[in-house]
């Protein structure tokens, strides 16, 4: 299980382990899984050594999560077919697959669920200088000419949130093709985010108001 605030790349990270175990990744999310036979159509589609990703595993379902417990442990999938005198019990042998839970509330995920999986792991806020380093990446991605006190700017707005910072970054991208010459410097990240009302904290105009409020 990843655990964490939003935005820190825990979606990220599952596609990462997914590549570096040299396999296919599927994603899905606890709130879309509503019936066992959806979970069912997910884990049967699954080949050996994938990975199954869902995100927002705490919004499962409880009579999902008991569908989930045998493939979990011993990779088998138990249905019931039919309702009343009828009814039987169909059992799958599913292929063996890694499964990769994400959740910013790790408090909310059942015991019993938790309980399951080999690891947890939570992500956490990075530092200014790390923050640093994941915008002049993003830059180079997005082939936008950024200086290293223009990444530094940006950083230290970003409340070490790397979403965040890729938000930022094409704010100031788009701000600087327009109002100058194309090329990200800290006075220009400074303009561009004094325009979102973001200060040097990257408190924005909405933050301000909860704390005036507490």
């Amino acid at each position: 299980v990843l655990s964490g605030p939003p935005g820190l790349g825990k979606t990220t990270l599952a596609n990462i382990i997914a590549n570096a175990m040299g396999t296919n990744i599927k994603n899905t999310s606890g709130p879309v899984i509503e019936k066992a036979g959806e979970l069912a159509g997910l884990l049967t589609s699954l080949e050996k050594g994938d990975v199954l990703f869902i995100d927002e595993i705490h919004r499962l379902q409880p009579t999902i999560e008991e569908y989930l417990y045998p493939a979990m442990e011993d990779y088998r999938l138990d249905i019931i077919i039919d309702q009343g005198p009828q009814a039987r019990s169909l059992r799958l042998q599913l292929p063996k697959f890694t499964l990769i839970g994400a959740t910013t509330r790790a408090g909310m995920v059942s015991a019993p669920l938790r309980s399951r999986f080999g690891m947890t792991a939570r992500l956490d806020y990075y530092h200014a200088e790390e923050m640093r380093k994941i915008i002049l990446r993003s830059a180079g991605l997005l082939n936008v000419e950024i200086d290293d006190s223009g990444a530094t700017e940006i950083a230290a707005r970003t409340r070490g949130t790397p979403r965040t910072a890729n938000n930022l970054l094409r704010w100031v991208r788009d701000y600087v093709q327009v109002k100058a010459d194309g090329k990200i410097t800290a006075d220009l990240a400074d303009r561009a985010l004094t325009m979102l009302e973001i200060d040097r904290d990257g408190f924005d105009q909405w933050d301000k108001r909860i704390i005036e409020t507490l």
